[in-house]
């Protein structure tokens, strides 16, 4: 099933996603929910992000270009960070370059939304505690990372955790490929064999240290080719069996001082 947000007039609605129609659904997307009989055309909504996510959690540099490059032995410690709710926007919606700087790089990457609360998970019981998969973007602007490598500051601008255009319940995230096209020229394309860290790994990893929820959102890391970009520039975050999550960056407005 393909679950989407949407707004119709101002207000905001939850649905399945059918052909060109999205069905709307009532009730807990995690556990109890129904149609309500209600149906939208597809070309008169304003897609949202597919979630309100509970958290947001990254990994850092999870991808090599070719599997002979990948390692014996993983980290003992992955590079994780978060990211603030407050990031989240939708298909089609601006990326804000903040103040100060003339660019920032995009990071297409699978999202994992976690479905049912999630403690010391085992690897081979990850897939159960999964709900979907959805495309994201980790904006990035290191021009704020400190000089100690905190990353969260560059991580945490307005508009920097692009999310949509769906939350895809039937993928198998172990045969796809996350692909990025700026200005309609490809940058990123690598199948996901290519994580260092692997799916089941790092969210069982995480399991152990904190409570993962539903809707928790895990990025499960970017593919080499990510590069920096300015205003005007259009970015294409795409995963086929999901679709594709297309923002337009543009330059934040000065603030004018009374």
């Amino acid at each position: 099933m393909k679950f989407t947000r949407f707004k119709v007039n101002g207000d905001v609605y939850t649905g399945v996603i059918s052909e060109t129609v999205i069905k709307e659904i009532n009730g807990d997307l995690f556990g109890d929910w129904e149609y309500t009989g209600i149906e939208f055309s597809i070309k008169d909504v304003k897609l949202l992000a597919p979630l309100e996510p509970k958290q947001i959690i990254g990994i850092g540099a999870n991808f090599v270009s070719k599997t002979e490059d990948l390692p014996s032995d993983l980290p003992e410690i992955p590079v994780f960070f978060f990211k603030p709710t407050t990031s989240v926007i939708g298909p089609e919606d601006e990326i804000i370059i903040p103040q100060g700087i003339q660019q920032v790089k995009f990071e297409s990457e699978l999202a994992v939304v976690i479905g049912k609360e999630a403690k010391n998970v085992p690897e081979s019981d990850v897939l159960d505690y999964i709900f979907g998969y959805t495309v994201g973007n980790d904006v990035t602007a290191p021009q704020f990372f400190h000089q100690d490598g905190h990353w969260t500051i560059g991580k945490s601008f307005d508009t920097f955790t692009p999310l949509g255009p769906v939350i895809e319940t039937e993928l198998d995230p172990f045969n796809i490929r996350v692909e990025a096209r700026l200005n309609g020229v490809e940058k990123q394309n690598s199948p996901t064999e290519l994580m260092i860290v692997p799916l089941r790994k790092m969210i069982s990893y995480l399991s152990k240290v904190m409570t993962l929820k539903p809707g928790d959102v895990i990025l499960t890391g970017s593919p080499l080719g990510a590069e920096f970009v300015g205003e005007g520039s259009v970015i294409e975050c795409e995963i086929k069996e999901i679709g594709t999550l297309r923002n337009t960056f543009i330059t934040a407005k000065e603030t004018v001082k009374v």
